[in-house]
């Protein structure tokens, strides 16, 4: 199964964080299938490639929780 989660980058107290499709099974660090976007939460910024979400969504990847919100936010889910 292929999660849509996030994999975290940054320094130490100023994460950011990679929207990333991902097998089930791998670790958090390990490699993606495919990048579908950038998540800063400190400056609150999201940049989406919502073609790309949205083939996955439709080819049965699920988003985790705080992806799902992300993508709410963004108006990608309705």
């Amino acid at each position: 199964m292929v999660k849509i989660r996030l994999k975290r980058y940054g320094r130490k107290q100023q994460p950011t964080y990679r929207i990333i499709a991902i097998d089930v099974q791998s670790r958090r660090e390990g490699r993606a299938l495919q990048e579908v976007g950038f998540y800063d939460p400190i400056k609150d910024v999201t940049h989406l490639n919502v073609p790309t979400v949205l083939a996955l969504l439709q080819k049965g990847a699920q988003p985790t929780e705080t992806v799902h919100h992300i993508l709410q936010k963004a108006g990608v889910l309705k």
